[in-house]
């Protein structure tokens, strides 16, 4: 038994890689095709989910490597790194072939621990009366309490200028009808199969799907 697992180990190190067949799930696995000894071999790679051991995920930040910074808006931080630690060669490792997509909310506050904390989920058939007397209110004190800073940030210019692909000139636009696009903070800014891009308007008479009406048919047009 032991001789047969040390063989079938023994395969991987003699995979050669002739194509890429395909990468799927965001980029969390890749197949690939090749050979091991002159055979035609298959060898599909998958991200293993983290380890639970909470002495392992509290040392994991001190031991990433290469960690570069995709962004900052507000209290949200974007970053590509390396896992594994430090490389013993002089060589800094390639920011391109970082492996760990990092988001990180500093400060952060009880709602954003809860957001991210496990919990049960519940379906709400919500009417216009619940829409009116509770979802509408809890929007405001959102926005009052200054939630939605970093889309402003963005559509006045003060954070990720650099990362917006397109964007109508800032209030020239009739009818408050200017838009922009920028990368999701989700996307790690290389996985082409995983891109995902956010789409900000300027107005801000629209604050959900019950705001939109026949008249907004042609805005909605012009940003598809």
């Amino acid at each position: 038994m032991a001789d047969v697992k040390a063989e079938a180990e023994a395969l991987v190190p003699k995979f050669k890689l002739d194509r890429v067949l395909n990468q799927d799930q965001a980029g969390r696995r890749t197949s690939l095709l090749g050979t091991i000894d002159a055979q035609p071999a298959l060898l599909i790679l998958e991200r293993a989910p983290f380890p639970t051991d909470p002495s392992y995920l509290g040392a994991t930040p001190t031991t990433l490597s290469s960690i570069a910074n995709l962004g900052a808006n507000d209290v949200y931080h974007w970053y590509l790194a390396n896992t594994g630690g430090a490389s013993s060669s002089s060589t800094k490792p390639d920011p391109a072939l970082a492996d760990l997509k990092i988001n990180l909310i500093y400060p952060c506050t009880d709602t954003h621990v809860k957001k991210y904390s496990k919990q049960g989920v519940r379906l709400v058939t919500e009417t216009p009366h619940i829409y009116a007397s509770a979802v509408r209110p809890f929007m405001q004190r959102k926005r009052d309490e200054g939630r939605l800073n970093w889309v402003f940030n963005i559509i006045e210019g003060r954070t990720e200028v650099e990362d917006v692909i397109y964007r109508t000139e800032l209030g020239a636009s009739q009818n408050d009808e200017g838009f922009l696009l920028l990368p999701d903070l989700n996307w790690d800014r290389k996985t082409i199969d995983a891109l995902h891009l956010l789409a900000l308007v300027e107005r801000r008479d629209i604050w959900s799907l019950r705001d939109l009406r026949r008249k907004h048919i042609p805005w909605l047009r012009h940003m598809k």
